[in-house]
């Protein structure tokens, strides 16, 4: 895979069957799009616009700039690519949406009062907005998760 290097602008384009790590992904700070249904045109466009391809389609390995997934598991699916493209270093968590891809908003938390549980109003400080679908994002048992995630991924790549 020499003619796929990585850098802080590294970009994603999933297959339709690659949802979770689509998801993942973005949870890690990629730009990652996902495709709704198996589209060689659209492929080739993200290839030449500088997106790297991850297919588990075994048809699409031979290509250049798409990476084959082996892995069934997101969590192998995950290894998979951060140790391919060595992107360990470029992981920078949490700045985009998980659903749409945008990039997160800081806001303040007046500001989504009424689109949050009142318990999650009154025991959480800092919130992120997605500025396309809306989302409201803070730091609750699934950032712990997803951290914890993170963490194991970052923990396994070094041994």
């Amino acid at each position: 895979m020499s003619e796929m290097h990585s850098d802080p602008q590294t970009r994603f384009l999933c297959d339709q069957n690659l949802g979770k790590l689509a998801k993942w992904l973005r949870i890690l700070g990629f730009d990652t799009e996902l495709m709704s249904r198996w589209d060689n045109d659209a492929m080739m466009k993200a290839v030449k616009a500088g997106r790297i391809v991850l297919s588990r389609k075994v048809a699409a390995a031979p290509n250049r700039g798409i990476l084959f997934i082996r892995n069934d598991r997101v969590r192998e699916q995950l290894k998979e690519v951060l140790a391919s493209l060595d992107l360990r270093k470029d992981i920078k968590p949490f700045r985009r949406c998980s659903l749409c891809n945008a990039l997160l908003i800081n806001v303040p938390r007046e500001e989504v009062k009424d689109s949050i549980p009142e318990y999650v109003y009154a025991t959480r400080e800092t919130f992120a907005r997605c500025p396309s679908c809306g989302r409201v994002y803070w730091k609750g048992t699934h950032f712990s998760r997803a951290c914890d995630m993170i963490n194991s991924l970052l923990k396994d790549a070094k041994t």
